[in-house]
């Protein structure tokens, strides 16, 4: 049986003292058996999962985990190298490639569907195989996926998804969606309408799955609202749908006992004990970063607190609950060079993690943990230890470290991105404030825009079947451990049972 609580997992691993010079050769020992007892003392759970919970951080590449897991120790005033976060404290991992059918570096379209739908398929396309072609409507209602949310409807298993993002965003959308382009999030070109193209917001209320979902919280309103409304909390922000259509409106209706939620006040009165149906749409567009979510006029809530209430509401369902949580902004906070607000939300990500494993039993929930992709985001320059993660790098004097050009350079940076300067064009990092909210890293080559990483990322896992989670695989075989763990025989006899899901309709049906 694993450990129930992340808090006493960690406890196991002997963190070096604050001040790391204070550890000695007898301290790093210590911690080193200590964790050995840990991982010895670690029982597969060899069962059928009652739950099974998924967790992306949109470009959460590892230099991201070490950075933020740094930051997130230095932040509590401890050593942060050696601090263990609660993604740290799941005891099993595995290396996870990225690429998709078509490209070396993925954007979120492919590797959302690699995870929910179980194959590799072409960047910018959701829910469909690498037959359906770029655009193509024709070929993609060939290629529709099965997504692992289907499988749980058809098991009378409680869904729910939760984003940062927009909702009908990449990942939250392999989810419930079928397109060949994912920038169809509100509307469809018209010749691509009339060849039976529907755009993503349409199949979350009216799809198979999408309509069928127990709960979705995130952002995403005006791509739920025609061009003529105008957004409750934002005057000036207007819908985005060119047909006419209140999908909000017409969800409310399909759905007359559920509650529609777009604030933090209305968040705060739902009851799990009592909610059937639950929309939270919280922004126009995605959720704040969660470094500026204390300051939203209309509030909205955390990622743990969205996590928390998931649970406690699809737990209600006897056949069990699979729930996808995505820290979605990760991945746009690194497009923009801004590693502080990237680790906020790399952080708020680890704080929705301890909360999911301590509501839920690793004896019947599996937990996910992984990253659709990585970024172009480097910790390199050899900082001293404790040296400030978000600062320059330092030498043992605590002076900065100076380049060629003679000026400082931070610990974290980019490879590519707007804005990249060398030369005498290049600031000096030594002389502004590196931490503060708005700073943006340095980068190599400019860019419009700094890029997805194609590395491997990590996946790490507690609970049934988590065990099946090592060494170096695939993106595709996280869903193929998902099924194992949803469909696997009772007594744990190694047979599967209900493994054949239902094709989804088309996306013209």
């Amino acid at each position: 049986m694993l450990v129930r609580s992340v808090a006493a997992l960690a406890l196991l691993t002997l963190a070096t003292p604050a001040a790391a010079q204070q550890a000695d050769t007898a301290a790093y020992r210590a911690q080193a058996a200590a964790e050995l007892a840990r991982l010895k003392a670690v029982t597969p759970v060899d069962a059928r999962a009652r739950n099974v919970i998924l967790f992306v951080g949109d470009g959460f590449g590892v230099s991201t985990i070490t950075a933020a897991r740094i930051h997130q120790g230095q932040r509590a005033g401890k050593d942060g190298e050696s601090f263990v976060t609660a993604m740290d404290a799941l005891p099993y991992s595995a290396l996870v490639k990225t690429y998709s059918h078509d490209a070396q570096v993925a954007d979120s379209a492919p590797t959302a569907t690699a995870l929910l739908g179980g194959v590799k398929t072409r960047n910018g396309s959701i829910g469909v195989g690498p037959e359906a072609l770029p655009d193509d409507c024709a070929s993609a209602r060939r290629a529709t996926l099965p997504s692992l949310f289907a499988l749980a409807q058809q098991q009378r298993r409680a869904t729910g998804v939760i984003s940062t993002a927009r909702i009908t965003h990449a990942t939250p959308a392999a989810t419930y969606a079928h397109t060949p382009q994912r920038d169809w999030e509100a509307s469809v070109p018209a010749e691509r309408r009339a060849a039976g193209c529907i755009d993503i917001a349409r199949q979350l209320i009216e799809g198979t799955v999408g309509s069928r979902l127990d709960l979705v919280l995130g952002g995403g309103r005006r791509y739920f609202l025609p061009a003529a409304a105008t957004d409750r909390e934002y005057p000036q922000v207007k819908g985005l749908r060119d047909d006419g259509r209140d999908l909000i409106a017409e969800w409310r209706r399909r759905h007359p006992r559920g509650s529609y939620v777009s604030d933090a006040a209305g968040f705060a009165a739902l009851d799990p004990a009592r909610a059937t149906k639950v929309l939270g749409l919280f922004q126009p567009d995605h959720m704040q970063y969660e470094a500026d979510r204390a300051g939203d006029k209309a509030g909205e809530p955390s990622l743990a607190e969205m996590t928390t209430k998931a649970i406690a509401m699809l737990s209600r369902n006897r056949e069990g609950f699979v729930l996808l949580v995505e820290a979605g902004r990760i991945d746009h906070a690194h497009h923009a060079r801004n590693a502080r607000r990237a680790l906020e939300d790399a952080i708020a990500m680890d704080a929705a993690v301890a909360a999911a494993v301590a509501a839920t039993d690793p004896a019947d929930t599996l937990i996910v943990t992984t990253a659709d992709h990585g970024h172009a985001f480097t910790m390199a320059g050899y900082p001293g230890r404790g040296n400030p993660v978000l600062g320059v790098v330092r030498n043992e004097a605590g002076a900065p470290v100076k380049a060629r050009d003679g000026k400082g350079y931070t610990t974290l940076g980019y490879a590519n991105g707007l804005g990249a300067a060398s030369g005498s064009e290049r600031s000096d990092p030594a002389a502004e404030d590196t931490a503060a909210l708005d700073y943006r890293q340095q980068a190599l080559v400019p860019l419009g825009g700094e890029t997805h990483g194609g590395d491997d990322v990590a996946v790490r896992a507690s609970g049934p079947m988590a065990h099946l989670l090592r060494g170096t695989i695939e993106q595709h075989s996280i869903h193929a451990v998902m099924v194992e763990a949803l469909t696997r025989d009772q007594a744990g006899t190694g047979k599967s049972t209900e493994t054949t899901v239902p094709r989804p309709p088309s996306p013209a049906e």
